[in-house]
């Protein structure tokens, strides 16, 4: 399978995906006029991914804002993600939020909770 680069843009997160290494970036703002145009090459590589997937996927949220079409689509991401996480294939989910943002922190949590998956909650101090 190909990596998957997707340039950080105003509108739109930095998307990394590196198959050979188990690595999946999100970072950035997700307020696409067309979340799901946006987000399903994403979702296409991890239904590929979850047939032949590594023995590891390390997988870091770093997202700023997001909107709510853009929340369905990571939802979807989780949802695939579960799948994947199997007795062949570890999955570590990381969601980064910044110190002062009580939303992205619970927003995280429930993401967790109604995907039914474990997802690292990681606090970025203020400098």
């Amino acid at each position: 399978m190909n990596d998957l680069y997707i340039k950080k843009e105003l509108e739109t997160p930095l998307i990394e995906f590196k198959f050979d290494e188990g690595y999946l970036l999100v970072e950035g703002r997700a307020i696409p006029e067309d979340s799901m145009s946006f987000f399903e090459p994403i979702l296409i590589l991890l239904d590929q991914y979850e047939k032949k997937p590594n023995f590891s996927l390390n997988v870091d949220f770093k997202l700023e804002y997001f909107n709510t079409s853009s929340a369905k689509s990571i939802f979807k991401i989780l949802v695939i993600l579960r799948k994947i996480d199997t007795g062949l294939c570890s999955v570590i989910i990381n969601w980064y939020f910044d110190e002062d943002d009580d939303d992205m922190f619970e927003i995280g949590q429930d993401y967790a909770h109604f995907v039914k998956v474990l997802i690292n909650m990681k606090m970025i101090p203020n400098d």
